[in-house]
């Protein structure tokens, strides 16, 4: 944890597979105990870092009981026999962030390597999920504003028709209405961290925020990219890359339909 804070060792957490995202439970990697050892046999994808990563947090099935508890976590070193990355993913945005494909053949984990109690790794997850997702919505309304300031900007400069665009009612109203949605958003996303803080955020309450303002950073940046005209579709320009960057916001850390879905369970329970 100190190499961790410091950033002298670099992590990353495997749960994502070629059959599995949303659905944890889908998880078909494996781990097998033998003697001091855990052998882990699978595959991952999308694992944010995982070309880099010194250490690995892998999900895995221990059991096969069809209940929670068949998974556990496991810490799997970068030296590992057994344990191969595949290539770095080649993604439409976030350039600068490393995603690749991790492969487990007959890796051999030492007992110890075991993080937390077998049958606790789905538990485990879950329990930190609601954090992941109140800070994709933290980035997501930041990011959002942060371009919708920047375009507010170049439509006061930008000339056309004998005047800025700012002197063009749609553009006004398309600017109020943006600035409108972020304020609200914004209040709700304020109320979540402080419920976060107190110790009372719960898991629908974090879906209801990572949806919605994971959307309304989309549908903000699209409109921005719009406003911009031309010179939006250049990456040269910050919208431009935000547009290619965001559109992941609403697939990681739980797509908006697993979201309605968490929100629309409790809504008829």
């Amino acid at each position: 944890l100190p190499s961790f804070a410091s950033g002298t060792i670099i992590g990353a957490l495997a749960m994502t597979e070629p059959g599995a995202g949303s659905d944890l439970r889908g998880i078909r990697t494996t781990a097998r105990r033998d003697g001091d050892h855990w052998i882990l046999n699978g595959q991952k994808t999308f694992i944010s870092s995982g070309i880099m990563a010194d250490l690995v947090v892998v999900a895995a099935r221990t059991d096969d009981t069809g209940s929670s508890r068949d998974f556990s976590l496991f810490v799997v070193e970068r030296d590992t026999p057994g344990f191969e990355r595949g290539r770095k993913l080649d993604k439409i945005g976030l350039p600068s962030q490393d995603t690749a494909e991790l492969f487990f053949h007959d890796a051999r984990v030492p007992a110890a390597n075991l993080l937390g109690e077998q049958g606790h790794g789905l538990h485990y997850l879950m329990a930190h999920l609601p954090r992941e997702r109140l800070g994709v919505m933290a980035s997501a309304i930041a990011t959002a504003r942060a371009i919708f300031e920047t375009t507010v900007a170049y439509c006061k400069e930008r000339q056309a028709f004998g005047g800025p665009l700012t002197d063009k009612q749609h553009v006004r109203f398309e600017l109020a209405e943006m600035a409108t949605e972020l304020d609200v958003a914004q209040a709700f996303a304020d109320q979540l961290v402080v419920a976060y803080n107190a110790g009372r955020l719960t898991a629908v309450d974090a879906a209801k925020g990572k949806w919605y303002v994971s959307e309304l950073q989309k549908r903000v940046v699209d409109r921005c990219l719009q406003l911009h005209g031309g010179y939006g579709y250049m990456t040269e320009y910050p919208v431009a890359r935000a547009f290619m960057d965001s559109r992941v916001q609403t697939i990681y850390g739980g797509t908006t339909e697993i979201m309605k879905e968490l929100i629309g369970r409790d809504v008829v329970a």
